[in-house]
């Protein structure tokens, strides 16, 4: 089993706002799709209601410490990291946010693909601090479209 972070941020490390995304990238959202079909993705409660559906092609794993959450039929509910860990099936594991689920399980991360967003936002989601001493930089390339943004694939040493 192995984990991945995927994570879109800003100059000044904002990644959302009032729990939504700030910036409108269709590539990176294009790179999102190709990086996570086929793959389990975890994520906070927060960012699962933000979601306008399940995500086809994709299990869903919640980890919230709500006890009376409700989620539908296919979404897999867990409410502490170590019983998700636990669960996740072998291969890649993405998470995909929010703010804490990523403090949470940066840590437990093998990879993080992140989309350095060129410019900085106002928000109240930040991803949390990042050594890169800490990781291999695998691959870099730029991204298209009006707002500068470069996707980095990081492995961890």
């Amino acid at each position: 089993m192995s984990l991945s972070i995927i994570v879109a941020v800003a100059a000044n490390g904002v990644i959302g706002k009032d729990n939504q995304l700030i910036w409108h990238l269709s590539d990176d959202l294009k790179w999102f799709k190709k990086c996570t079909m086929g793959k389990p993705i975890i994520m906070g409660r927060k960012t699962f209601e933000s979601l306008p559906r399940l995500l086809p092609g994709r299990t869903h794993f919640v980890l919230s410490r709500r006890k009376d959450y409700q989620v539908p039929d296919g979404v897999r509910l867990f409410h502490d990291v170590e019983t998700l860990m636990e669960n996740l099936p072998e291969g890649e594991n993405f998470v995909i946010g929010g703010e804490h689920i990523y403090s949470l399980l940066l840590s437990k991360a093998d990879k993080v693909y992140m989309t350095r967003v060129g410019k900085a936002y106002d928000g109240d989601a930040f991803f949390p601090p990042f050594d890169e001493k800490e990781w291999i930089k695998e691959k870099e390339f730029p991204g298209e479209g009006d707002i500068p943004h470069t996707f980095v694939i990081y492995r961890r040493k």
